[in-house]
């Protein structure tokens, strides 16, 4: 969770109250927050200086003894990283004052515009601006602006390498600006850490890598150190802006003179930097001259040829609207408060206005811009059941008398892993997403239905698995060193995932459904497939399914079948398969399955690998393989 450190005089100062320190720390339990620390620069200091206590009376003197309140903020509240944010919030809650309304207002006179060339696709490709006019600053709104921006950058932006936030003093620049990426060489400006000496970037980036009084921007560096071209923003005379994400020009600064604030984020991800700007500007808005308004800024997107390919308007300052059950809230929490009362407490926390719809059954509220951690109907739920007071809520004896146990699929599944093991076979866990290729070309599969990522890291995790296999033959592949002279056993029992447009799960469709699988391979001087025949056998046993009569007659152990231990009703037959796929043609079976509920259907299949399987995945030695569904055998 991030940690916010507030002025406690500060906070007050906001809430126009003030608080004993047990009445803060309840305050902040019944919101939903935690009061982690209470302490000093002075405290801290002393702290950090340790045993040997090095400080002089005149360095220690040079720390304030202001009190200060660490406060702990769930990581999905962006809205709480500042003072403005923490305060506006309590208050809200307080019933002191009701949400804001944000306003963006367009300046009709002369717009600012942000032109994006088609370089910047090679390194950092959005960027999202805003203009806060007439706002004034002050040393505490300063020092309070500078860490919102530096606490965004440790959690959301992810320490600058999906969005990076750039500040500037707009009253020394002059409009329309350029979003591009240049070679290193060709990028010279003066940064903020050296005012007064101009740097070339790659000398820069040098600097900021070897420099101790820099080392606050080492980290960043290595963002963009190796690419052949560096992003930087300029005005329309070649001003230098910002290097993103690295540090800003010492050019535009903002000091507490500045009125007009021009903001840019650019950033590797879109939807993070239009949270990122609505958060800076919704915080600080509210000490503009006309509160909680932003000037928009065009953001143009050009091709080669400079013609327009797209054109935005940020900041989005999104409002949206979500709706929750109103039983579903009350079963939920475990409270039974009337459809009214819940549109009363959606105020307290930001929700509002709420509305009442479907002949009162349904709550429709307002999330605010300041609220992206507002995705679902439980997260209502959560923030009402935080207005309503979880010490509030009464302690009621359980309805069901229950005693926890282990879920029938995971107990079938621990005891088959034990057993397998037994039999020689080595355990493995392999990733649950894999690519295209391996889940279908690579088996002899045709390309089907599949979960898919929409933007994947790498070739490599492209779709959700729908079969065990793939990971199998890749541990054989990458263990090509282990002897295999007797035969080398693997299996793993995991799930796979089927897309399954109609399942649904607490009434909502899910549009895929999971499937415990087992799989197993052996890869040998042999191809091993009597060895895994007999490991079907043995699932079969543990499992107390019984064999066909057929089965039985083709059986080497004759009567002996009779008598293994079975439930009514349960039997299995092996069949041969087609091959030519994934299986070696009339080396392949089928394994069905017959229960009193259900007709004979197939559950698996096994056999011997073919070998464009085996080319396919680099493995050396003939294989065989089965891979069964568990959870019918339950």
């Amino acid at each position: 969770m991030p940690t916010v450190a507030v002025e406690r005089d500060i906070l007050f100062k906001h809430l126009e109250r003030t608080y004993t320190d047990e009445e803060f720390d309840e305050l902040c339990f019944e919101f939903g927050v935690e009061l982690d620390e209470i302490t000093s620069e002075r405290e801290e200091a002393i702290k950090n200086a340790g045993s040997s206590n090095k400080l002089s009376a005149k360095e220690l003197s040079s720390y304030s003894s202001n009190v200060i309140y660490k406060i702990d903020v769930p990581a999905n509240r962006y809205d709480l990283l500042c003072v403005e944010g923490l305060s506006r919030a309590l208050k809200v809650f307080l019933g002191k004052m009701t949400s804001p309304q944000f306003a963006v207002i367009v300046n009709t006179d002369c717009m600012e515009k942000m032109t994006v060339l088609p370089s910047t696709k090679q390194i950092r490709p959005y960027v999202v601006c805003a203009i806060l006019r007439d706002i004034a600053f002050t040393k505490e709104r300063y020092d309070s602006f500078i860490d919102l921006q530096d606490q965004l950058h440790r959690n959301l932006c992810r320490q600058r390498t999906l969005v990076a936030i750039g500040t500037h003093d707009l009253g020394t620049l002059r409009g329309p600006f350029t979003y591009d990426a240049k070679a290193p060489e060709d990028i010279s400006f003066v940064p903020l850490t050296h005012e007064g000496r101009e740097f070339k970037a790659g000398e820069l980036l040098e600097t900021y890598a070897t420099d101790p009084a820099c080392k606050h921007l080492k980290p960043y560096v290595g963002i963009i150190k190796d690419s052949p071209v560096y992003p930087v923003i300029t005005d329309s005379d070649g001003v230098v802006l910002s290097l993103p994400p690295i540090i800003n020009g010492n050019h535009s600064k903002i000091t507490l003179d500045t009125t007009n604030v021009f903001i840019e984020c650019t950033a590797t991800d879109l939807t993070k930097a239009n949270i990122v700007i609505d958060t800076v500007v919704a915080m600080f808005s509210e000490h503009c001259l006309e509160p909680f308004t932003v000037e928009p800024v065009v953001i143009s997107y050009v091709d080669e040829s400079g013609e327009e390919t797209r054109q935005e308007f940020t900041p989005i300052m999104y409002t949206r609207v979500e709706y929750a059950d109103v039983d579903f809230v009350n079963s939920l929490i475990g409270i039974d408060v009337s459809a009214e009362r819940m549109v009363e407490l959606c105020e307290k926390v930001q929700l509002g206005p709420a509305a009442l719809i479907e002949e009162g059954k349904t709550l429709r509220v307002t999330v605010p811009p300041t609220r992206s951690d507002i995705l679902h109907a439980v997260d209502i739920a959560e923030d009402i059941g935080i207005a309503f007071g979880y010490n509030n809520i009464v302690k009621r004896v359980p309805l069901t008398c229950t005693v926890g146990g282990e879920q029938p699929l995971n107990k079938l599944t621990d005891l088959l892993r034990g057993e397998i093991a037994r039999a020689g076979y080595v355990e493995v866990l392999t990733h649950g997403l894999c690519s295209i290729r391996d889940n279908f070309t690579a088996l002899g599969r045709e390309v089907g239905p599949a979960v898919s990522l929409s933007n994947p890291a790498n070739v490599e995790y492209e779709v959700v698995r729908t079969t065990l296999l793939p990971g199998l033959m890749k541990t054989l592949q990458h263990n090509k060193s282990a002897s295999f002279s007797k035969g080398f056993k693997l299996f793993e029992i995991s799930d796979v995932v089927y897309v399954d447009e109609d399942l649904e799960i607490c009434r909502t469709k899910v549009g895929t459904r999971n499937r415990r699988m087992i799989c197993a391979v052996y890869a040998g001087p042999t191809s091993g497939f009597e060895i895994i025949h007999g490991l079907v056998d043995r699932i079969m046993t543990l499992c107390e399914v019984g064999p066909e009569e057929n089965y039985i007659k083709n059986s080497i152990k004759g009567d002996e079948e009779k008598y293994r231990v079975a439930k009514e009703g349960w039997f299995y037959d092996i069949r041969e398969a087609k091959g030519g796929g994934t299986y070696f043609p009339g080396r392949a079976a089928n394994v069905l399955l017959t229960t009193p509920d259900s007709p004979q259907k197939v559950i698996g299949s096994f056999g011997i690998l073919h070998p464009n399987v085996l080319k396919n995945f680099d493995v050396q030695y003939p294989a065989s393989c089965v891979e069964i569904d568990l959870e019918v055998l339950l």
